[in-house]
C-alpha cells in the first residue's frame, strides 16, 4: 500500500515537473520526463511493485540471490583461473579437433582442377650484422641523431 503511494506521489510530481518544462517552451525534454514519470504508475499497475516488496521481504529470496551469487563467482573464478593457465584444456581440445579431420577433407570437390601449389616460402638470406644496423644508421642519420 505505501509503495503504490509513493510510486503515485513521485508520477504526479514528475509530470508537474513535466508541465512547467513545457510551458518554458522546453517540449522534447517534457515529453521524456512525462515518459519517466509514468513507469512508477505502470509497474504498480502491472504488479511489479507488489512482487518486488513480497520479494524483498522474504528469506527464501533472498537466500536465492545468494545461491544465484554464488555460482556467478563460481563461473567467473573458474573463467580467471582459465586465463591464467593459457586454457590447456581448450588448446588440447583445439588439437583433438584439427587432428580428427583428414587434411584433404576441406578441398572443394567440384571440378578436376587441381589447387594452384602454394608457392614454397623462401629461405631467410643471412644477413651481415653490419646490414642489420645500415638501416637504422639511415633513419638516426636523416633525423639528426
Amino acid at each position: 500500500m505505501i509503495a503504490e503511494t509513493v510510486c503515485s506521489a513521485v508520477s504526479a510530481a514528475g509530470l508537474g515537473i513535466a508541465v512547467v518544462t513545457a510551458y518554458r517552451k522546453r517540449f522534447l525534454a517534457a515529453v521524456r520526463l512525462a515518459a519517466y514519470s509514468l513507469v512508477p504508475v505502470g509497474l504498480v499497475m502491472t504488479g511489479v511493485v507488489g512482487w518486488l516488496a513480497d520479494t524483498a521481504l522474504s528469506p527464501t529470496a533472498w537466500v536465492g540471490f545468494g545461491v544465484l551469487g554464488a555460482a556467478w563467482l563460481l563461473l567467473a573464478g573458474s573463467r580467471v583461473v582459465e586465463r591464467r593457465r593459457g586454457g590447456a584444456e581448450r588448446k588440447a581440445a583445439g588439437r583433438a579437433g584439427r587432428d580428427a579431420v583428414a587434411p584433404a577433407a576441406s578441398a572443394p570437390s567440384l571440378g578436376g582442377a587441381a589447387r594452384p601449389a602454394a608457392r614454397p616460402a623462401s629461405a631467410p638470406r643471412a644477413a651481415d650484422p653490419a646490414e642489420d644496423f645500415s638501416d637504422i644508421e639511415a633513419i638516426l642519420k636523416k633525423h639528426g641523431i
